[in-house]
């Protein structure tokens, strides 16, 4: 059973920056994809990003530069910044088994990111 523990998120005005961090706790398996994934209101979930256990990278074209994703073992952190209206959703931590970069074979229960003036 694998279990991933989010943290982070909150509410920032436009502009503003978040990071969201996430952990794999419990066991795991030793080659796995980690990364994150969005739900906004009446939306379907999308991809944002993802790191492989070998350090391959995968953004959502709309990040564009704005987002970093960074990994140490089993945590994964996004580092969010020039948040607009349009990232506020909820973000879930994802992972991906046999180093899947799609990710979506785990998931954590979400954490809400609201962007706001």
């Amino acid at each position: 059973q694998v279990q991933l523990a989010e943290s982070g998120g909150g509410s920032v005005q436009p502009g503003g920056s978040l990071r969201l961090d996430c952990a794999a706790v419990a066991h795991v398996f030793s080659i796995a994809a980690m990364g994150w994934y969005r739900q906004a209101p009446g939306k379907q979930r999308e991809f944002v990003a993802s790191i492989t256990a070998t350090g391959n990278i995968k953004y959502a074209d709309f990040v564009k530069g704005r987002f970093t994703i960074s990994r140490v073992k089993k945590t994964v952190a996004l580092q969010m910044s020039s948040l607009n209206p349009e990232d506020t959703a909820v973000y879930y931590c994802s992972m991906g088994i046999e180093d899947n970069p799609l990710l979506g074979d785990w998931w954590g229960e979400g954490t809400q990111v609201t962007v706001s003036s």
